[in-house]
């Protein structure tokens, strides 16, 4: 009869930890690779992106989502690489959404996204208490550029506490910044 080897778990924990840290730096990297080929093919000097940009985005997420859009570039890759990118997929959407002029248009859209978003078991649902989703409900029957808001100030809130900290302590992040910062010492 062959005999069992058993490890001790923290021996396993601390295999699956370190694999996960070098698979995370390799993300890092390699996203980080991703980064340069589409920030290189941009000739002039403001359209590229900078280590100063880049430790802006730690100041807020506001920072990422308005004003940067290699930051928010970079935030969307993050989410993605953890598998929860709906937030910002709806945050965005809601953007685009309040933009619309056309009330058919501003109608179907809205239904769309009540659809994608909103709708108990959603393709991409967010997470929202059950009152702002029966709120909505309503709302999408006689739609205003103004529906989603509640909404959207939740998953905006959710990404402020919760994926932006970790954004921020990311390899991809700190990868990205660490190579910047070397780019610089060179010239």
């Amino acid at each position: 009869m062959p005999s069992l080897i058993v490890e001790p778990p923290n021996t396993q924990c601390f295999i699956m930890d370190r694999d996960d840290r070098k698979r995370n730096k390799n993300i890092g990297k390699n996203f980080m690779c991703r980064l340069q080929c589409m920030f290189s093919h941009s000739s002039s000097s403001e359209s590229r992106l900078s280590l100063e940009d880049t430790q802006q985005w730690s100041q807020s997420l506001e920072k990422i989502l308005l004003k940067q859009y290699y930051g928010l570039a970079t935030f969307r890759n993050f989410l993605k690489s953890e598998y929860s990118d709906e937030n910002i997929e709806f945050w965005l959407t809601c953007e685009d959404y309040k933009k619309i002029k056309s009330s058919f248009r501003m109608s179907s859209r809205a239904k769309k996204i009540y659809e994608q978003f909103i709708k108990a078991e959603s393709p991409k649902e967010i997470n929202i208490d059950y009152h702002t989703r029966e709120q909505i409900k309503r709302n999408v029957k006689t739609p205003t550029m103004h529906c989603f808001d509640d909404a959207q100030k939740i998953v905006y809130g959710l990404m402020e506490r919760d994926s932006y900290p970790r954004f921020l302590r990311s390899d991809i992040y700190r990868t990205l910044l660490e190579s910047l910062a070397a780019d610089a010492m060179k010239g």
